[in-house]
């Protein structure tokens, strides 16, 4: 799989490596929702759960009050199959880059997990589209690439790309494929670039405000509360959790 989109991005593990260690050295986020998907497949392959009890539904949700299926919606790809081996494949390795790159604390790629799931359950009735999944892998992917403008990929050996171009090359690949519009890749693209404008291009613009970092609550709920620390005139001072931004100075 490695050979059919590599780059230097990093890879899906390394030769020699058990599955364990594999597994564990994987962030949070990424981790559960890899280990998530794969069982959610299997419950389905063994028949212990049918696909109609997963799709996100409007009426289902909230009519007949089957909550799981704000959650279940992104979790199956399909039966086991190559083509969820690939849907996997592309989950856990830009998925596991960009939590890697938001620090130790989970909080911030947590928070841009409850961000785009928002989104896109907000936008699935306009455009007809049940399984959420994917679409939500290719707004990783493309935060990824936009993140990552000099990395070179392949792409089955033949074509080589910088990493901007990744999310164009995805949907020719599945319009040639399956011969139609991949309206859930343009949806990721559309939700992934509304994130990374305002998260890497607006900040520099206006003063260093970010709108889209988490509020202080939900990094609390994974950092604690902040750790205080006693200056060289005896006085207490909050201490930033990991991965969080450093307060501005007090202006006197």
């Amino acid at each position: 799989m490695d050979q059919m989109m590599g780059g230097d991005g990093g890879v899906i593990g390394q030769a020699g490596f058990p599955l364990e260690t594999w597994f564990w050295e994987m962030p949070l986020c990424t981790r559960w929702w890899t280990t998530a998907t794969v069982l959610t497949s299997l419950l389905v392959q063994c028949e212990i759960v049918g696909p109609f009890k997963l799709f996100y539904s409007f009426r289902a949700v909230f009519y007949q009050h089957q909550y799981w299926r704000l959650l279940t919606t992104f979790l199956y790809f399909g039966p086991l199959s190559l083509d969820l081996v690939f849907h996997v494949f592309f989950l856990q390795r830009y998925s596991r880059l960009l939590e890697e790159s938001s620090g130790r604390s989970p909080a911030h790629f947590s928070w841009l997990l409850l961000y785009a799931t928002t989104c896109l359950i907000c936008m699935s009735p306009l455009v007809s589209m049940p399984f959420l999944g994917h679409p939500l892998s290719s707004t990783l992917v493309y935060i990824w690439s936009r993140r990552n403008p000099d990395t070179r990929l392949s792409f089955l050996g033949l074509l080589v790309f910088t990493a901007p171009y990744l999310p164009w090359v995805l949907m020719g690949f599945s319009l040639i494929v399956h011969g139609v519009v991949p309206k859930d890749e343009i949806m990721g693209v559309v939700i992934g670039h509304v994130w990374y404008f305002f998260c890497d291009v607006y900040p520099p613009l206006h003063n260093g405000s970010r709108p889209l970092d988490p509020p202080m609550w939900w990094r609390r709920l994974f950092d604690g509360p902040p750790a205080q620390a006693i200056d060289s005139e005896g006085a207490l001072h909050n201490v930033p959790a990991v991965g969080a931004a450093a307060p501005a100075p007090e202006v006197r």
